[in-house]
């Protein structure tokens, strides 16, 4: 078997209409999809939902699920602030840089750009506190043959060591292009 794509990705929110205004508006997402059920299908446990679906571009699917039935919304407290989020691609760095624009211009706090030399982002948090990333890719073709290179030696290292292996540190040295923080 071979996966053909990703389907969608499921995250729950605090309020379905609001989260799906969020998305059309900030992220010109469109709004695919809502579906509402008082039963969820796959265990039939009584759960009253409202599933919504939202459009990120060439087949991909983000989905939320309200379920006001339930405790509170919460986040991993095991795992750093950092670590969950969604990264999606935009076209270019200009795209980057209006869509930054755009996102102060409506109040909300934006990180970056960061330079991580393939590729820049901005991170900044949607209504529900979802950590979401705007990337742009800027790496050449050599970079990309470079990192094909040496990914399974690297995943090797660290499966023995659990330290960073420096078969990729061009990534984060410092050179007059990488001017933003890392």
């Amino acid at each position: 078997m071979k996966i053909k794509q990703i389907h969608h990705v499921a995250y729950r929110c605090i309020d379905a209409k609001e989260t799906v205004d969020w998305y059309v508006k900030h992220l010109d997402m469109d709004f695919v999809l809502a579906i509402a059920e008082d039963e969820v299908p796959s265990t039939k446990a009584p759960d009253p939902y409202m599933h919504v679906f939202l459009d990120a571009g060439h087949g991909n699917v983000l989905a939320f699920f309200e379920l006001p039935t339930q405790a509170p919304m919460d986040r991993d407290r095991n795992t750093p602030a950092w670590v969950q989020h969604l990264a999606l691609e935009v076209e270019n760095m200009e795209e980057l840089m209006a869509a930054k624009e755009r996102l102060l211009a409506a109040g909300i706090d934006v990180l970056g750009p960061v330079n991580h030399t393939i590729f820049q982002s901005i991170y900044f948090f949607d209504p529900n506190g979802h950590r979401l990333e705007l990337a742009a890719n800027t790496a050449t073709t050599e970079m990309k043959r470079q990192l094909d290179d040496v990914k399974w030696a690297m995943l090797e290292e660290w499966s023995r060591t659990r330290r960073a292996p420096k078969h990729a540190a061009w990534l984060h040295a410092p050179t007059e292009k990488q001017g933003q923080q890392q």
